[in-house]
């Protein structure tokens, strides 16, 4: 019998599968893909923090970010900083090179595997795939925004979803701005610049049609035609109330630990993935409980002021012109830490705008 199975091989998973195997535990990964990071179903857009998380900058690093441009329609508000704010990353290798680093550590990895069930017992949880049976200890669900784990057990599923939908040019474009569409209905659409290219991408409501949204944002600056890889995936916003059973708990976008005005949720994945693996006793199923308590002592209060940001989606137009000509300049704002928008740093930017 394993200690650990975690079910999906992305950041937040083999962040916690390297953490567990570094204390010599028994631990297995299994993904559903035959390769790493493949298909690519998100951005790769993220803040100083992914540092952290990753020693070899120059494998994955692609860009750097100084600011934004936001368009609620054709107007343009900009934010800028005299430092790199974020960073552009390639999405697939940072998978590879988070599993990497876990398989050094001792963790076994089973591509190409499709969990099937996932069952609870009094002492273990058993996993059947597509292929084999399997018991362990306890089960982590780290397989993403429509979890197969989570839906096995039982668990309630995030607050609210938007389809996001990305794809790549061939412009060359080093440049150390992105552009932020606010007029796509209730999110947002972006233009990311990568250096050797540069991504497009938009996110909408469940309904609404992701290609048409992706469309009207390409359109702004090159030919729909002339785009490659398009990607499609779910966002899952909003934490449930629990995030776990007796002997299974979800980690990452599983659980929605994602940042509610952006999606994106590859660091807040990892730095859960940290709490559980200090908090989680594989022999001790209350010790749930205090990952419960814990992980969102470390995100709560980041997550609901998110939340309130991504309300202004929403608001009339004349809203959202007015808090981007409010907050226009110079920003120290943390794209992680939205609490950075009431700091002291970012009072004194304001008090410095132009």
């Amino acid at each position: 019998m394993k200690d650990l199975i975690v079910v999906g091989a992305g950041p937040a998973g083999s962040e916690l599968s390297r953490k567990m195997s570094e204390k010599g535990l028994d631990v297995e990964v299994i993904e559903r893909s035959d390769e790493i990071g493949k298909p690519l179903a998100c951005s790769g857009h993220v803040s100083p923090d992914i540092w952290d998380f990753v020693d070899d900058s120059e494998r994955i690093l692609q860009n750097r970010i100084k600011g934004a441009h936001f368009h609620p329609d054709n107007s343009n508000y900009r934010f800028y900083s005299q430092e790199t704010v974020s960073f552009v990353i390639d999405r697939i290798e940072l998978d590879r090179y988070k599993a990497e680093e876990s398989m050094e550590a001792g963790t076994t990895y089973s591509l190409g595997e499709e969990v099937k069930e996932v069952t609870e017992e009094k002492d273990h949880v058993a996993v059947e795939t597509d292929s084999r049976s399997i018991k362990a200890k306890m089960v982590a669900g780290c397989d993403g925004a429509s979890s197969k784990v989570r839906e096995e057990v039982g668990l309630p599923e995030p607050d609210h979803f938007y389809q996001g939908v990305l794809c790549f040019s061939d412009e060359d474009d080093g440049g150390d701005f992105v552009d932020v569409y606010t007029d796509v209905p209730e999110f947002f659409g972006w233009r990311i610049p990568r250096g050797d290219s540069v991504e497009y991408g938009a996110a909408v409501p469940q309904g609404e049609s992701t290609m048409k949204w992706l469309e009207r944002v390409v359109d702004e600056h090159t030919d729909m035609e002339e785009t490659r890889n398009v990607c499609a995936g779910a966002i899952p916003v909003g934490p449930p109330e629990s995030v776990s059973t007796d002997r299974v708990f979800l980690v990452g976008d599983a659980a929605a630990q994602t940042k509610p005005f952006t999606g994106g949720g590859i660091l807040y994945g990892m730095r859960c993935a940290d709490v559980a693996a200090s908090s989680v006793d594989l022999d001790d199923p209350e010790s749930l409980d205090v990952y419960e308590e814990e992980w969102r002592e470390e995100l709560g209060r980041e997550i609901w002021l998110g939340s309130m940001i991504e309300s202004m989606y929403s608001a009339p137009q004349s809203m959202q012109k007015l808090g981007m000509w409010m907050f226009q300049g110079e920003i120290s704002v943390h794209m992680d830490h939205p609490t950075s928008l009431f700091s002291i740093q970012q009072l004194k930017s304001l008090v410095r705008r132009d």
